[in-house]
């Protein structure tokens, strides 16, 4: 069975035959190509709206049976492909922020929802995140990729309470890209799958390679951090570091750094570890890598 990773592969492909298609030499294949694509689009959109019709007019039953199709990854990107997903906008940018809020609430901070306008959503970053060097890459690896994945119809986000070094405190505009491949929006990785983190128990330490960056996952609680393992002060790893209460102790040089609020130096302020977007699904873990350090 196609997945949404396969649907969006199969999306990218489409895309890339359009435009072979589009700058074809004979005008009369091209303009025939672009028809009969066109034509297909319009075929598959009616009967797909038709049949969303049907499902409609059973009534109570036939509400959940919509909700279920909204709530599945692949049937939702089929709907929302043909502007027929049954949930608004607005509805869906504040369920994708529902799902980053765990995240963020990770490191003292949250998001509000200020408005959509015109296709432009306006967020504010509040809490410890708001002014903290790290908010851009929580940004642009969580809150972004969340957003553009369930609300690809929203074409900007204007983000409130965001430092992004060296620039000084201020509003960040972030356009959104022309391509969508399924990995996050602008200079990340996208998102990579971590096993093994439900066996850690709380208080515990472990650093575990992710597409071949080591990365050092914490566990406080049910909640789960994760940070690159290099201690700034230092430069040494910290794959063998010790959790004191909330502090993550490098075990080469002692630095101290927060663990619940993005890795702030606790003896020096001016240091933190570089934090990496953790969520955490129906049971299976998830890390955005970004392609840049702090």
């Amino acid at each position: 069975m196609l997945d949404k990773k396969e649907f969006q592969q199969r999306l990218q492909k489409i895309e890339g035959l359009v435009r072979a298609i589009e700058s074809a030499a004979d005008p009369n294949v091209r303009a025939s190509a672009v028809e009969l694509m066109q034509s297909l689009m319009e075929l598959h959109g009616a009967g797909i709206e038709r049949m969303m019709e049907v499902v409609f007019d059973a009534g109570a039953a036939g509400d959940e049976i919509i909700d279920r199709l909204a709530d599945d990854d692949l049937v939702a990107s089929l709907l929302l492909l043909y502007g027929l997903h049954p949930l608004d906008v607005e509805t869906r940018v504040k369920q994708a922020l529902d799902k980053v809020r765990p995240y963020l609430r990770s490191h003292g901070g949250n998001v509000e929802l200020l408005g959509i306008a015109d296709g432009e959503a306006r967020l504010q970053l509040v809490g410890s995140c708001n002014g903290c060097a790290s908010s851009a890459m929580t940004l642009k690896l969580a809150i972004e990729e969340a957003i553009y994945e369930a609300a690809p119809d929203v074409t900007a986000l204007e983000v409130e309470g965001v430092v992004a070094q060296p620039a000084p405190p201020g509003l960040v505009q972030l356009e959104k890209a022309p391509g969508r491949n399924g990995s996050a929006v602008g200079d990340g990785n996208g998102w990579e799958d971590v096993s093994g983190l439900a066996a850690m128990a709380s208080g515990a330490v472990r650093a575990i390679e992710v597409s071949g960056r080591p990365v050092l996952f914490c566990r406080l609680g049910e909640t789960f951090y994760a940070y690159g393992d290099n201690c700034p002060e230092c430069g040494q790893t910290m794959r063998a570091a010790l959790l004191e209460a909330t502090a993550l102790v490098c075990p080469s040089c002692g630095q101290r750094y927060d663990v619940m609020r993005a890795g702030r130096g606790l003896d020096k302020p001016g240091l933190h570890l570089d934090p990496f977007p953790l969520l955490v699904e129906r049971g299976q873990a998830k890390i955005a890598l970004p392609a840049f350090q702090h």
